[in-house]
């Protein structure tokens, strides 16, 4: 197990989804003595924070002129995440660049692999960090292989996981995906361990959505249901939109009408490629229809 150092719970909140929490204690190490390394760490996550929660003109103001590849990348990615999605080519090819160059680091990876992930460029985001050695760049490698449908693959990198360090917080939720992706059989383990977690730690929108997605896979859209609408009511700030398509699950589930919930995504998330899809989906329902109207 790794020691910790004046940066553990910073990582930990802002790993567990607690991003406001984690600006705040941004603030609260600001003045304590640290290694120069982890003076940059420190400032890498506070613009991290900042780009989780949509602060994006904060982030480009923040990188904008600096020679760290680490905030130039976090910029890139700030311009993209706000960008149109007509205008998000262009910065794609930037961050081709930055993953192409001499002076690549991990965060850098990091970043880039989000940005492929959103993009749906799974390829490109499993290359940037698939021969990683930080627990970032090994628990999104995790995510990538359980997208991709490789459970195997997954089982592999969560026990290189825990050989490194068992008691992360990157572990102990590489835990929890692995059991989610398990189905029925293994969901009660990953309620449990998140249970303990938000025990620990506190509920955030990423716990309350995966503590959702565990009581579907156990049957339970009730108890799923009501976690979503928590994570609502005590986060209104920060909306995600895996929680609206997990509400809109539920209610399909129950027999309810999700209407006001896919009304709420297609106002609030119109370029998410959950909407795209209902739209072609409709689209192609209302073109069939046609074929079958009375005369």
């Amino acid at each position: 197990m790794s020691e910790p150092d004046e940066l553990y719970t910073l990582r930990a909140q802002f790993w567990l989804g607690h991003y406001s929490l984690a600006l705040e204690e941004v603030k609260a190490v600001i003045r304590r003595p640290m290694s120069p390394a982890l003076k940059l760490e420190r400032e890498d996550f506070l613009y991290r924070s900042e780009l989780a929660l949509g602060g994006y003109d904060k982030v480009i103001s923040g990188c904008a002129g600096s020679d760290r590849p680490e905030l130039q990348i976090l910029g890139v990615a700030a311009e993209y995440y706000s960008a149109a999605p007509t205008a998000r080519e262009a910065l794609i090819d930037s961050v081709k660049l930055a993953v192409a160059s001499l002076t690549v680091t991990p965060t850098v990876q990091l970043i880039a692999s989000h940005i492929f992930l959103d993009a749906g460029m799974t390829k490109e985001a499993l290359q940037c960090v698939h021969m990683g050695a930080t627990m970032e760049q090994m628990a999104i490698c995790l995510q990538i292989y359980l997208r991709i449908d490789r459970l195997d693959l997954a089982k592999s990198q969560l026990r290189s996981m825990k050989t490194a360090d068992e008691d992360a917080i990157l572990s102990q939720l590489g835990v929890v995906y692995v059991n989610l992706a398990g189905g029925s059989s293994s969901s009660g383990d990953a309620l449990h361990s998140l249970s303990s977690l938000m025990e620990q730690y506190g509920p955030s929108p990423t716990l309350l959505n995966m503590m959702a997605c565990g009581y579907m896979q156990a049957g339970n859209h009730v108890e799923a249901e009501k976690r979503l609408e928590d994570c609502i009511q005590e986060f209104p700030q920060q909306l995600l939109p895996d929680t609206l398509i997990n509400l809109v699950v539920c209610c399909q589930q129950q027999g309810k009408s999700p209407a006001q919930w896919v009304t709420k995504i297609r106002s609030s998330f119109s370029t998410h490629p959950f909407v795209a899809g209902l739209d072609r989906v409709e689209t192609a329902f209302d073109r069939e229809a046609i074929k079958y109207r009375a005369k």
